[in-house]
């Protein structure tokens, strides 16, 4: 094989064996007592519940004795926080992901702005870890303890097991955390720009991370003019759209104008459509779904949708 050559596999796999491109993120938790919110920096997060679960999640990893494992083992909350790319602001990235700094050794110098986000105007009782006003996008989230039985986990000096396998501390030196999105924050413009349409001009310009890779140097790179493809504009024949109608287990007609409305929904997720115009149907007394019912059905979900 000349094309490529197959390298060794080492831990942290995807900077010291590959490039793989990641958010750049300033993760904030709480202190032990609780009153100050410190900030590590993180590209190990991502999105983990997306879709069909009763809430929305990520899921971080991160060193099981790093500052924000301890602020989330003892107090459950932290804001994810999507910054710009600038010189500065990424040196101040790279000081916040160095280990061993206490929380009040990271925050002698930040050069970041922390302000109360949703959850503390909501609860101006509670204690919440504060998010970055200079960021373009921060996650509140509260971390889902009891999934894989971790909520017994204590903030150790050390970990011999026996290890969850993805939630709390997952390993002698590692620790997974499963996070409940408690609120989407944008600013203003990208806010617009993702209810209103993107374009080249207020798309959200996020960095990328590269990690750590020559044991000397950490690599970004700034966020670049997007570029966009049109989707494919398909539409499944009306035929097949009768077909998959009469196999749902169900004694509800669909017109054809009614099918005309879904020509366009992608064939993977064609079903669920159907599915859910039933249960409509059902919830409704209807036996037969026509164009306008399919315009109430729709006007439903674009409502809930905004109400989330």
């Amino acid at each position: 094989m000349k094309e490529f050559k197959e390298i060794i596999i080492k831990d942290n796999f995807y900077q010291s064996s590959s490039y793989f491109p990641m958010p750049l993120t300033l993760i904030g938790t709480l202190n032990e007592d609780g009153t100050l919110t410190s900030y590590g920096s993180y590209s190990l997060i991502f999105p983990y519940y997306i879709a069909g679960k009763g809430f929305y999640a990520m899921v971080l990893e991160c060193r099981n004795t790093s500052n924000t494992a301890k602020g989330l083992l003892r107090h459950g909350k932290c804001t994810i926080n999507f910054l710009p790319y600038t010189k500065k602001g990424f040196k101040q990235h790279v000081d916040c992901g160095f280990p061993g700094d206490t929380p009040e050794e990271k925050m002698k110098n930040f050069r970041f702005t922390p302000i109360d986000g949703m959850s503390k105007e909501q609860d101006p009782n509670g204690n919440y870890p504060k998010v970055l006003k200079e960021a373009l996008q921060v996650f509140e989230c509260t971390w889902v303890k009891d999934l894989d039985n971790a909520q017994d986990d204590k903030v150790l000096d050390e970990y011999d097991g026996p290890y969850h396998n993805f939630n709390g501390i997952t390993s002698k030196y590692g620790a997974h955390f499963i996070l409940k999105i408690d609120h989407i924050l944008l600013k203003d413009k990208y806010y617009d720009s993702l209810i209103n349409g993107a374009n080249k001009r207020n798309f959200c310009p996020l960095p990328t991370n590269w990690g750590y890779r020559d044991s000397k140097d950490f690599w970004c790179s700034d966020f670049k003019k997007p570029e966009a493809e049109g989707i494919p504009n398909r539409e499944i024949d009306l035929s097949s759209l009768r077909y998959a109608a009469t196999r749902l287990n169900t004694d509800v007609q669909f017109t054809d104008d009614a099918l005309k409305t879904i020509v366009k929904v992608p064939r993977p997720f064609l079903k669920l459509v159907l599915q859910g115009c039933v249960k409509w149907a059902d919830e409704n007394g209807v036996k037969v779904i026509t164009e306008k019912e399919m315009k109430i059905i729709s006007d439903k979900r674009a409502a809930e949708k905004k109400k989330k």
